[in-house]
């Protein structure tokens, strides 16, 4: 213990503050400090948790929430990591105890998640449904297109090898660009609205939002699923200029833009998650 703050924190995390207290603490920091330090602002990721199954270790990240009475553990596919959300004032050992208990349980849910793709030579990635292998073409002057062979689809990309993963991505976040703004113009003109801005991100907790301004942003990801999904994500937000909430209202538009709205949401529960595996490590 070097005696820096950050370790004087994680001393302090490690023990009870009724442990504190017994040693003669309390001349140091006062046993209200010590409680804030073990639980933290409610709401906000406290910290994170180790706990093992057969030979493996897993990451469990904690939340603390107000309105939580129980323990509930969730294992987010787009994010590939666990979560662990807590009543506001239960302790960091009460929560290790119960991950401990089904620390298979996460082990198992890990398993099943569909390996990452990465964006190289011979991996296959969808395109706006289509599944497509990527090949590489190091003597073309072109930078990344599409094309077909007795494999199927292509996606091509000269260039160096080095350069593979940054041009798939820098040429999907186009693709979802153009495809998104012709979506939006056409929606927004039968609305009679004007959005502010598209803006594309790579989310994992949504695939796009509207702000109070009229602002549009978007998961880039939308381009690799099948074109219809994408449609009805740009109805949706430009329904949102109109109306700022879920009500009846908004999805009675929603549904006059985009009849198939039904069908858009189910595909998107069914598969919206899968999306996240393609393009490991690209933002």
């Amino acid at each position: 213990m070097c005696g820096c703050l950050d370790c004087f924190v994680i001393l302090i995390a490690s023990i009870s503050p009724k442990a504190l207290v017994n040693r003669g603490a309390v001349g140091v920091v006062s046993y209200a400090m010590l409680r804030l330090f073990e639980r933290k602002t409610p709401g906000s990721p406290v910290a994170q948790i180790e706990v093992s199954n057969g030979g493996e270790t897993f990451r469990v990240a904690l939340k603390r929430v107000s309105t939580s009475r129980r323990f509930t553990l969730r294992v987010r596919a787009a994010t590939r990591d666990v979560l662990l959300t807590m009543p506001a004032r239960s302790s960091l050992q009460s929560a290790r105890e119960f991950a401990e208990r089904h620390a298979a349980w996460i082990g198992a849910r890990l398993a099943r998640l569909p390996r990452p793709v990465a964006f190289a030579p011979g991996a296959v990635t969808p395109l706006r449904g289509v599944e497509h292998t990527i090949v590489h073409r190091p003597g073309e002057r072109r930078v990344v297109w599409t094309g077909s062979d007795a494999r199927g689809p292509l996606l091509c990309v000269s260039g160096e090898a080095a350069h593979i993963r940054r041009r798939v991505s820098d040429f999907l976040k186009r693709e979802a660009r153009d495809d998104l703004q012709a979506a939006v113009a056409r929606h927004a003109k039968r609305l009679a609205v004007s959005p502010k801005r598209i803006v594309l991100r790579d989310t994992a907790s949504r695939w796009g939002s509207c702000s109070s301004s009229g602002g549009l942003n978007f998961s880039w990801r939308l381009i690799l699923a099948p074109p219809f999904v994408l449609d009805y994500l740009a109805a949706h937000e430009v329904a949102h200029i109109v109306h700022m909430n879920h009500s009846p209202l908004f999805w009675k538009l929603t549904r006059r833009l985009f009849p198939e709205t039904d069908r858009a949401e189910t595909w998107l529960k069914v598969h919206g998650a899968g999306l996240h595996r393609f393009g490991a490590d690209v933002a």
